[in-house]
């Protein structure tokens, strides 16, 4: 791995967040950009490094989110180097009317890698998540001539118009912009720990799978109008929330039974953030439909949507994109997985992935506010709760966590209603990511101790 930094004096505090320049940027913030952002604590970024984020006054904080999980690599010379020596041939020109090598290579590279159903692959591209999947939504109606979509409460695909009417994460995320994209309907999603039937693993049979056919399809959206189930093989805004064993199997014979396509949203899952490329793998399930975006090109916008060339039929100008596919996002996309192979990354995921699960179990054990500790590789949920028998969310106790812990210098996010969310660089090192821990775990403690 490139940039080798010391960790001996890692995380480091200089000015206790946030300091006078990060401030006064803030304040120049607030007058003119909109408020619609949401910004979990006033952290000001000047530069990111291999695992490290340092903020305009100087502090280096350990990444323990990646940049929403779209820095899965830091900054790494290759990838930049990608990127100069394409803004040196040239920035743009247009994927919707012309040519060029950047596109076919990386989305050559992109079919052999991506486990969707077929032979024979082919890939959109967008700028983002989002458009990824308005893309996959507009296919999988125009392959199949059927209107409606199911998707799943808890789950989130961004935030356009066809994407907001399959998500369901936050209702601030939906509140005032009805009405939505219509023939969209929301299940629940396998959350064990929360089962919204109150039945438990193993003993329900994956009720949550029957759910579908016994209360959706066979009550009021007849089977053969639905064109698409469109779920996160991990959700993320919702929770980092894993489905039990068993489940996918299940899910995806129903989507057989009535020929209804699989549709796979790895925006934040994928790029090898589990331990696998992409997270599906791990229930050896091959989606219809697969989509891509933030860590896919190391933070340059770009967005794909993937299936086989038996379903990707739409006509030319059916979609399109002026930005998708951009040069130099493609160059930055292709080195991003070059890097990620070379350096035997998903290893890594793997085996510092298992220790960072481990040592949450550990705490958890020792804990009255850890409710549930789940997860692969470097997508872990720590859930917090008020009272372990109630399940109580400890909404207020996990944003005391968060806030202090980035205040003590890792930058960790929250996820859900009360889920601290471990999502560090794909690079992180055992020895980073226990001094990590060990400032988590500190918070826990205390805020535990606070409502004693």
């Amino acid at each position: 791995m490139s940039e080798k930094t010391s960790h001996n004096d890692l995380p480091k505090i200089i000015n206790p967040p946030p300091g006078p320049k990060a401030q006064e940027i803030i304040n120049r913030d607030n007058k003119v950009i909109s408020r619609s952002y949401v910004r979990f604590y006033p952290l000001v970024v000047k530069e990111v490094r291999e695992n490290i984020v340092v903020d305009v006054d100087d502090n280096e904080y350990i990444d323990f989110n990646s940049g929403l999980a779209v820095l899965n690599i830091g900054r790494p010379k290759e990838v930049v180097d990608a990127i100069k020596r394409q803004v040196d041939e040239f920035l743009h020109y247009s994927l919707t009317d012309f040519y060029y090598e950047e596109a076919v290579t990386l989305a050559e590279k992109l079919t052999k890698i991506v486990p969707v159903n077929g032979e024979e692959k082919m890939v959109h591209f967008s700028n983002s998540g989002a458009e990824a999947i308005e893309a996959a939504i507009k296919l999988a109606r125009y392959r199949t001539g059927r209107p409606y979509l199911i998707s799943f409460i808890g789950s989130f695909h961004g935030r356009t118009y066809g994407a907001m009417s399959l998500t369901a994460s936050k209702p601030v995320q939906r509140k005032g912009f009805s009405p939505l994209v219509p023939a969209t309907v929301q299940v629940p999603y396998p959350y064990c720990y929360r089962c919204p039937f109150h039945l438990k693993y193993p003993e329900c049979d994956l009720y949550c799978v029957d759910y579908i056919e016994e209360w959706i399809l066979s009550k009021y959206v007849p089977p053969e109008e639905v064109a698409g189930i469109v779920i996160e093989p991990v959700q993320g805004e919702g929770g980092y929330v894993w489905p039990p064993p068993g489940y996918f199997e299940k899910l995806k014979k129903l989507t057989e039974k009535y020929g209804i396509l699989f549709i796979d949203d790895e925006i934040q899952a994928g790029m090898g953030r589990t331990g696998k490329w992409f997270a599906i793998e791990h229930w050896n399930i091959k989606p219809d439909i697969m989509t891509l975006a933030k860590a896919l090109a190391s933070g340059l916008p770009l967005g794909a949507m993937i299936a086989s060339k038996d379903i990707m039929t739409w006509e030319r100008g059916s979609h399109a994109s002026t930005f998708g596919g951009n040069p130099v996002s493609c160059a930055a996309a292709l080195a991003t997985i070059e890097y990620i192979e070379k350096h035997k990354l998903l290893e890594n995921v793997n085996n510092v992935g298992d220790y960072i699960l481990k040592r949450f179990k550990e705490i958890e054990e020792n804990s009255n506010i850890i409710g549930d500790v789940r997860g692969k590789g470097f997508m872990i949920g720590v859930e917090i709760v008020k009272d372990k028998k109630t399940k109580e969310y400890g909404v207020k106790e996990a944003e005391n966590i968060m806030i202090q812990s980035w205040k003590q210098g890792v930058a960790i996010i929250t996820a859900g209603k009360s889920t601290l969310r471990i999502a560090p660089p794909l690079t992180m090192t055992k020895e980073l990511a226990e001094k990590a821990i060990e400032i988590i775990e500190r918070n826990i403690k205390i805020t535990e101790k606070s409502m004693s």
